[in-house]
Protein backbone atom coordinates (compact mmCIF):
# COMPACT_ATOMS: atom_id res chain seq x y z
CA UNK A 1 0.00 0.00 0.00
CA UNK A 2 0.93 3.40 -0.69
CA UNK A 3 0.10 4.57 2.87
CA UNK A 4 0.20 1.25 5.58
CA UNK A 5 -1.51 3.55 8.12
CA UNK A 6 -4.94 2.72 7.11
CA UNK A 7 -7.48 5.19 8.20
CA UNK A 8 -10.64 3.60 6.60
CA UNK A 9 -12.08 -0.25 6.98
CA UNK A 10 -10.09 -3.67 7.43
CA UNK A 11 -7.20 -3.81 4.82
CA UNK A 12 -5.58 -7.42 6.50
CA UNK A 13 -3.50 -9.05 9.04
CA UNK A 14 -0.72 -6.66 7.98
CA UNK A 15 -2.29 -3.80 8.55
CA UNK A 16 -4.27 -4.57 11.58
CA UNK A 17 -2.04 -3.87 15.13
CA UNK A 18 -2.16 -6.56 17.57
CA UNK A 19 -5.40 -7.76 19.05
CA UNK A 20 -3.82 -10.94 19.34
CA UNK A 21 -6.00 -12.31 22.81
CA UNK A 22 -8.93 -10.41 21.86
CA UNK A 23 -8.89 -12.04 18.17
CA UNK A 24 -8.46 -15.43 20.05
CA UNK A 25 -10.98 -14.85 22.15
CA UNK A 26 -13.72 -13.50 20.36
CA UNK A 27 -13.30 -16.44 17.68
CA UNK A 28 -13.12 -18.84 20.81
CA UNK A 29 -16.49 -17.56 21.93
CA UNK A 30 -18.33 -17.99 18.95
CA UNK A 31 -17.48 -21.43 17.60
CA UNK A 32 -18.12 -22.55 20.92
CA UNK A 33 -21.64 -21.38 20.50
CA UNK A 34 -21.68 -18.39 22.08
CA UNK A 35 -23.20 -14.77 21.61
CA UNK A 36 -21.02 -12.20 22.52
CA UNK A 37 -21.65 -7.98 23.19
CA UNK A 38 -18.18 -6.27 22.04
CA UNK A 39 -18.37 -2.78 24.04
CA UNK A 40 -16.14 -0.04 23.69
CA UNK A 41 -15.66 3.09 22.75
CA UNK A 42 -16.24 4.41 18.86
CA UNK A 43 -13.28 4.37 16.74
CA UNK A 44 -11.18 2.37 19.53
CA UNK A 45 -11.59 -0.63 16.25
CA UNK A 46 -14.22 -3.18 17.46
CA UNK A 47 -15.38 -2.78 14.28
CA UNK A 48 -11.86 -3.77 12.84
CA UNK A 49 -12.27 -6.71 15.01
CA UNK A 50 -14.75 -8.24 14.34
CA UNK A 51 -13.54 -8.11 10.53
CA UNK A 52 -9.87 -9.56 11.69
CA UNK A 53 -11.90 -12.40 13.34
CA UNK A 54 -13.97 -12.95 10.78
CA UNK A 55 -10.88 -13.42 7.86
CA UNK A 56 -8.85 -16.05 10.31
CA UNK A 57 -9.22 -19.39 9.13
CA UNK A 58 -11.57 -21.24 11.76
CA UNK A 59 -14.52 -18.60 11.21
CA UNK A 60 -13.77 -18.36 7.42
CA UNK A 61 -13.61 -21.40 6.12
CA UNK A 62 -16.54 -22.62 7.65
CA UNK A 63 -19.35 -19.85 8.47
CA UNK A 64 -21.24 -17.47 6.65
CA UNK A 65 -20.23 -14.13 8.29
CA UNK A 66 -22.48 -10.83 8.13
CA UNK A 67 -21.85 -7.81 9.81
CA UNK A 68 -24.22 -4.89 9.96
CA UNK A 69 -23.88 -1.42 10.72
CA UNK A 70 -27.31 0.09 12.31
CA UNK A 71 -26.16 3.44 12.96
CA UNK A 72 -28.11 5.45 10.75
CA UNK A 73 -31.06 3.42 11.39
CA UNK A 74 -34.28 4.55 13.26
CA UNK A 75 -36.69 1.49 13.23
CA UNK A 76 -37.70 -2.19 12.85
CA UNK A 77 -38.18 -1.51 9.22
CA UNK A 78 -34.72 0.24 8.87
CA UNK A 79 -32.88 -2.59 10.71
CA UNK A 80 -35.21 -5.17 8.37
CA UNK A 81 -33.59 -3.07 5.29
CA UNK A 82 -29.81 -2.77 6.78
CA UNK A 83 -29.80 -6.56 7.73
CA UNK A 84 -31.27 -7.75 4.62
CA UNK A 85 -29.29 -5.90 2.05
CA UNK A 86 -25.91 -6.86 4.41
CA UNK A 87 -27.02 -10.74 3.89
CA UNK A 88 -27.51 -10.16 0.57
CA UNK A 89 -24.08 -8.52 -0.27
CA UNK A 90 -22.42 -10.88 2.28
CA UNK A 91 -23.80 -13.93 -0.01
CA UNK A 92 -22.48 -12.34 -3.45
CA UNK A 93 -19.48 -14.21 -3.54
CA UNK A 94 -20.70 -17.30 -2.95
CA UNK A 95 -22.38 -17.46 -6.62
CA UNK A 96 -26.33 -17.99 -8.04
CA UNK A 97 -27.17 -21.04 -5.91
CA UNK A 98 -26.87 -19.67 -2.33
CA UNK A 99 -27.91 -16.21 -3.22
CA UNK A 100 -31.24 -18.28 -5.02
CA UNK A 101 -31.91 -20.01 -1.37
CA UNK A 102 -31.97 -16.85 0.05
CA UNK A 103 -34.42 -15.17 -2.47
CA UNK A 104 -36.93 -18.07 -2.16
CA UNK A 105 -37.06 -18.25 1.67
CA UNK A 106 -36.96 -14.51 1.99
CA UNK A 107 -39.88 -13.58 -0.56
CA UNK A 108 -40.92 -10.28 1.62
CA UNK A 109 -37.66 -8.23 1.03
CA UNK A 110 -38.40 -8.75 -3.01
CA UNK A 111 -34.51 -8.60 -4.07
CA UNK A 112 -34.12 -8.61 -7.90
CA UNK A 113 -31.16 -10.96 -8.71
CA UNK A 114 -30.04 -11.23 -12.01
CA UNK A 115 -27.10 -13.24 -13.62
CA UNK A 116 -24.74 -12.49 -17.00
CA UNK A 117 -23.64 -14.68 -19.44
CA UNK A 118 -20.90 -15.72 -16.52
CA UNK A 119 -22.99 -16.51 -14.37
CA UNK A 120 -22.21 -13.32 -11.98
CA UNK A 121 -24.75 -12.20 -9.68
CA UNK A 122 -26.42 -8.61 -10.62
CA UNK A 123 -28.01 -7.26 -7.82
CA UNK A 124 -31.10 -4.47 -7.14
CA UNK A 125 -33.18 -4.72 -3.59
CA UNK A 126 -36.43 -2.59 -3.08
CA UNK A 127 -36.07 -3.11 0.54
CA UNK A 128 -36.86 -0.01 0.95
CA UNK A 129 -40.94 -0.66 1.07
CA UNK A 130 -40.88 -3.46 3.35
CA UNK A 131 -45.15 -3.29 4.93
CA UNK A 132 -44.70 -6.13 7.17
CA UNK A 133 -40.90 -5.90 8.65
CA UNK A 134 -41.64 -8.93 11.30
CA UNK A 135 -42.78 -11.32 8.40
CA UNK A 136 -39.47 -10.59 6.59
CA UNK A 137 -37.53 -10.85 10.37
CA UNK A 138 -39.33 -14.34 10.31
CA UNK A 139 -38.20 -15.47 7.08
CA UNK A 140 -34.55 -14.31 7.92
CA UNK A 141 -34.18 -15.92 10.73
CA UNK A 142 -35.62 -19.26 8.90
CA UNK A 143 -32.82 -18.82 6.00
CA UNK A 144 -30.37 -18.52 8.67
CA UNK A 145 -31.46 -21.47 10.56
CA UNK A 146 -31.81 -24.02 7.11
CA UNK A 147 -28.23 -22.31 6.01
CA UNK A 148 -25.78 -25.06 4.91
CA UNK A 149 -23.42 -24.01 6.77
CA UNK A 150 -23.50 -22.14 10.27
CA UNK A 151 -23.86 -18.47 10.53
CA UNK A 152 -22.34 -15.74 12.49
CA UNK A 153 -24.13 -12.25 12.65
CA UNK A 154 -21.72 -9.02 13.55
CA UNK A 155 -24.64 -6.26 14.22
CA UNK A 156 -22.46 -2.79 15.01
CA UNK A 157 -23.72 0.15 17.05
CA UNK A 158 -26.29 -2.69 18.56
CA UNK A 159 -27.63 0.10 21.08
CA UNK A 160 -29.60 1.90 18.36
CA UNK A 161 -32.31 -0.32 18.54
CA UNK A 162 -32.99 1.43 22.10
CA UNK A 163 -33.62 4.64 20.35
CA UNK A 164 -36.44 2.85 18.10
CA UNK A 165 -40.14 4.27 18.93
CA UNK A 166 -40.89 0.18 19.28
CA UNK A 167 -37.83 -0.53 20.64
CA UNK A 168 -38.26 -2.53 23.90
CA UNK A 169 -40.77 -4.75 21.34
CA UNK A 170 -37.83 -4.86 18.88
CA UNK A 171 -35.94 -6.12 21.48
CA UNK A 172 -38.14 -8.80 22.77
CA UNK A 173 -38.57 -9.65 18.97
CA UNK A 174 -35.40 -9.91 18.19
CA UNK A 175 -34.30 -11.87 21.62
CA UNK A 176 -37.20 -13.96 20.98
CA UNK A 177 -35.67 -15.03 17.61
CA UNK A 178 -31.76 -15.17 18.16
CA UNK A 179 -32.70 -17.36 21.02
CA UNK A 180 -34.24 -19.97 18.91
CA UNK A 181 -32.17 -19.92 16.11
CA UNK A 182 -29.52 -22.78 16.53
CA UNK A 183 -27.32 -22.20 13.55
CA UNK A 184 -26.32 -18.67 13.99
CA UNK A 185 -24.58 -17.35 16.97
CA UNK A 186 -24.35 -13.01 17.17
CA UNK A 187 -21.73 -10.33 17.93
CA UNK A 188 -23.67 -7.60 19.29
CA UNK A 189 -21.50 -4.02 19.24
CA UNK A 190 -21.57 -1.28 20.74
CA UNK A 191 -20.25 2.06 21.82
CA UNK A 192 -22.17 3.94 24.45
CA UNK A 193 -21.40 2.02 27.43
CA UNK A 194 -24.36 2.68 29.44
CA UNK A 195 -27.19 1.76 27.13
CA UNK A 196 -24.83 -1.17 26.23
CA UNK A 197 -24.91 -2.19 29.75
CA UNK A 198 -28.19 -2.03 30.33
CA UNK A 199 -29.53 -3.93 27.78
CA UNK A 200 -27.15 -6.81 28.28
CA UNK A 201 -26.90 -6.82 32.13
CA UNK A 202 -30.31 -5.44 33.97
CA UNK A 203 -32.80 -8.21 34.29
CA UNK A 204 -35.46 -6.83 33.01
CA UNK A 205 -34.75 -6.23 29.61
CA UNK A 206 -34.52 -9.36 27.25
CA UNK A 207 -31.11 -9.40 26.36
CA UNK A 208 -30.47 -10.11 30.58
CA UNK A 209 -27.64 -12.86 30.74
CA UNK A 210 -28.04 -14.06 27.15
CA UNK A 211 -24.17 -12.86 26.08
CA UNK A 212 -20.58 -13.19 27.35
CA UNK A 213 -19.60 -9.65 27.34
CA UNK A 214 -15.98 -8.23 26.18
CA UNK A 215 -14.30 -4.89 26.82
CA UNK A 216 -12.43 -3.67 24.21
CA UNK A 217 -9.51 -1.50 25.91
CA UNK A 218 -7.14 0.87 23.95
CA UNK A 219 -4.27 -0.95 22.71
CA UNK A 220 -0.86 -1.19 24.53
CA UNK A 221 1.72 1.49 23.65
CA UNK A 222 4.86 -0.69 23.26
CA UNK A 223 2.55 -2.97 21.00
CA UNK A 224 1.47 -0.19 18.98
CA UNK A 225 5.20 1.87 19.06
CA UNK A 226 6.60 -1.43 17.34
CA UNK A 227 3.98 -1.71 14.78
CA UNK A 228 4.01 1.99 13.66
CA UNK A 229 8.28 1.98 13.57
CA UNK A 230 8.26 -1.21 11.80
CA UNK A 231 5.53 0.17 8.75
CA UNK A 232 7.84 3.30 8.62
CA UNK A 233 10.84 0.86 8.33
CA UNK A 234 9.08 -1.30 5.78
CA UNK A 235 8.80 1.41 3.63
CA UNK A 236 12.77 3.00 4.05
CA UNK A 237 11.80 5.44 6.43
CA UNK A 238 12.58 6.22 10.02
CA UNK A 239 9.86 7.04 12.77
CA UNK A 240 11.48 8.45 16.11
CA UNK A 241 9.61 6.30 18.80
CA UNK A 242 8.78 10.12 21.11
CA UNK A 243 6.31 10.06 17.97
CA UNK A 244 4.56 7.19 18.92
CA UNK A 245 4.76 7.63 22.57
CA UNK A 246 3.09 11.88 22.05
CA UNK A 247 0.44 11.09 19.59
CA UNK A 248 -0.80 8.02 22.12
CA UNK A 249 -0.59 10.47 24.94
CA UNK A 250 -2.53 13.54 23.36
CA UNK A 251 -5.12 11.33 21.38
CA UNK A 252 -5.28 8.80 24.73
CA UNK A 253 -4.83 5.49 22.53
CA UNK A 254 -7.61 5.70 20.58
CA UNK A 255 -6.91 3.85 17.28
CA UNK A 256 -8.56 6.01 14.87
CA UNK A 257 -6.73 9.31 15.91
CA UNK A 258 -3.49 7.97 16.43
CA UNK A 259 -3.73 5.82 12.46
CA UNK A 260 -4.97 9.68 10.78
CA UNK A 261 -1.91 10.98 12.50
CA UNK A 262 0.27 8.50 10.99
CA UNK A 263 -0.74 8.37 8.27
CA UNK A 264 -0.25 12.18 7.72
CA UNK A 265 3.23 12.15 9.25
CA UNK A 266 4.01 9.05 6.90
CA UNK A 267 2.73 10.85 4.05
CA UNK A 268 4.90 13.63 4.97
CA UNK A 269 8.04 12.01 5.48
CA UNK A 270 10.24 11.29 2.16
CA UNK A 271 11.72 7.93 2.11
CA UNK A 272 14.94 8.13 3.90
CA UNK A 273 14.22 10.79 6.03
CA UNK A 274 13.11 10.40 9.56
CA UNK A 275 9.71 11.84 11.00
CA UNK A 276 10.61 13.69 14.35
CA UNK A 277 8.26 14.53 17.25
CA UNK A 278 8.66 18.66 15.34
CA UNK A 279 6.50 17.45 12.67
CA UNK A 280 3.31 16.40 14.63
CA UNK A 281 1.93 20.17 15.27
CA UNK A 282 2.00 20.41 11.76
CA UNK A 283 0.37 17.31 11.36
CA UNK A 284 -2.33 17.87 13.28
CA UNK A 285 -3.07 20.98 11.79
CA UNK A 286 -3.16 19.45 8.21
CA UNK A 287 -5.78 17.51 9.59
CA UNK A 288 -7.82 20.21 11.38
CA UNK A 289 -7.84 22.09 7.86
CA UNK A 290 -8.55 19.39 5.95
CA UNK A 291 -12.00 18.95 8.37
CA UNK A 292 -12.10 22.27 8.90
CA UNK A 293 -15.57 23.03 6.24
CA UNK A 294 -16.73 20.50 7.73
CA UNK A 295 -16.55 21.11 11.28
CA UNK A 296 -17.99 24.13 11.16
CA UNK A 297 -21.03 23.30 9.46
CA UNK A 298 -21.65 20.77 12.09
CA UNK A 299 -21.52 23.28 14.73
CA UNK A 300 -23.84 25.65 12.66
CA UNK A 301 -26.31 22.34 12.40
CA UNK A 302 -25.99 22.50 16.55
CA UNK A 303 -28.92 24.47 18.72
CA UNK A 304 -27.46 27.50 20.24
CA UNK A 305 -27.73 26.51 23.97
CA UNK A 306 -25.97 23.15 22.98
CA UNK A 307 -23.68 24.65 20.83
CA UNK A 308 -22.35 26.81 24.02
CA UNK A 309 -22.31 24.17 26.22
CA UNK A 310 -20.39 22.03 23.73
CA UNK A 311 -17.74 24.37 23.32
CA UNK A 312 -17.69 25.10 26.35
CA UNK A 313 -16.98 21.65 27.59
CA UNK A 314 -14.04 21.08 24.23
CA UNK A 315 -12.40 24.26 25.71
CA UNK A 316 -12.18 22.94 29.35
CA UNK A 317 -11.17 19.09 27.82
CA UNK A 318 -13.06 17.28 30.91
CA UNK A 319 -15.52 18.14 33.28
CA UNK A 320 -17.34 16.22 36.03
CA UNK A 321 -19.53 19.17 37.36
CA UNK A 322 -21.50 20.91 34.04
CA UNK A 323 -24.08 22.20 36.78
CA UNK A 324 -21.38 22.99 39.32
CA UNK A 325 -21.50 27.49 39.55
CA UNK A 326 -17.88 27.83 38.72
CA UNK A 327 -17.97 26.06 35.11
CA UNK A 328 -21.19 27.80 34.37
CA UNK A 329 -19.88 31.26 35.22
CA UNK A 330 -16.84 30.82 33.55
CA UNK A 331 -18.49 29.75 30.47
CA UNK A 332 -21.97 31.87 31.12
CA UNK A 333 -24.03 29.19 30.75
CA UNK A 334 -27.57 29.54 31.27
CA UNK A 335 -29.73 27.52 33.69
CA UNK A 336 -29.27 24.03 35.40
CA UNK A 337 -32.09 22.68 33.80
CA UNK A 338 -31.32 24.60 30.44
CA UNK A 339 -27.50 23.00 30.72
CA UNK A 340 -28.87 19.47 31.72
CA UNK A 341 -30.95 19.40 28.64
CA UNK A 342 -28.44 20.17 26.70
CA UNK A 343 -26.29 17.94 27.94
CA UNK A 344 -28.74 14.98 27.32
CA UNK A 345 -29.45 16.81 23.21
CA UNK A 346 -25.25 16.28 23.12
CA UNK A 347 -25.17 12.41 24.38
CA UNK A 348 -27.86 11.62 21.55
CA UNK A 349 -25.97 12.86 18.87
CA UNK A 350 -22.80 11.42 20.11
CA UNK A 351 -21.12 15.25 20.19
CA UNK A 352 -20.06 14.54 23.59
CA UNK A 353 -19.76 11.29 25.79
CA UNK A 354 -19.13 10.66 29.69
CA UNK A 355 -16.32 8.53 30.63
CA UNK A 356 -16.38 5.83 33.48
CA UNK A 357 -15.64 8.94 35.77
CA UNK A 358 -18.79 10.57 34.87
CA UNK A 359 -16.88 13.49 33.74
CA UNK A 360 -18.05 14.77 29.96
CA UNK A 361 -15.86 15.22 27.33
CA UNK A 362 -16.27 15.53 23.49
CA UNK A 363 -16.64 12.51 21.61
CA UNK A 364 -14.51 13.47 18.19
CA UNK A 365 -11.01 14.29 19.87
CA UNK A 366 -10.49 16.39 16.61
CA UNK A 367 -13.63 18.15 16.79
CA UNK A 368 -12.27 19.00 20.08
CA UNK A 369 -8.56 20.27 18.58
CA UNK A 370 -10.43 22.44 16.24
CA UNK A 371 -12.83 23.87 18.52
CA UNK A 372 -10.74 25.36 20.82
CA UNK A 373 -8.28 27.03 17.53
CA UNK A 374 -11.76 28.38 16.56
CA UNK A 375 -12.49 29.89 19.86
CA UNK A 376 -8.95 31.38 20.20
CA UNK A 377 -9.28 32.89 16.82
CA UNK A 378 -12.77 34.47 17.78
Amino acid sequence: MNNPFVTNGYAGEHYFCDRVEETQALIDLLTNGNNVALISPRRLGKTDLIRHSFAQPAINDNYYTFLIDIYATSSLQDFVNALGRSIIDALKPYGKKVLQRFVDVVTSLRPDITFDVFGQPSLGVSMGSVDKPETSIDEIFRFLENADCPCLIAIDEFQQIASYNDGANVEALLRTYIQRCRNANFVFAGSQRHLMDNMFTSPSRPFYQSVTLMNLKPLDLSVYRDFAVGLFAESGKTLQSEVVDRVYRDFNGVTAYMQRLLNVLFMRTAKGETCSADMISGAIDYTLDMASDTYEALLRQIPEKQRNVFMAIAAEGEVENVTGGAFARKYRLPSTSSVNSAIKGLLSKDFITQGKNGAYQAYDKLFALWLKRYIDTK
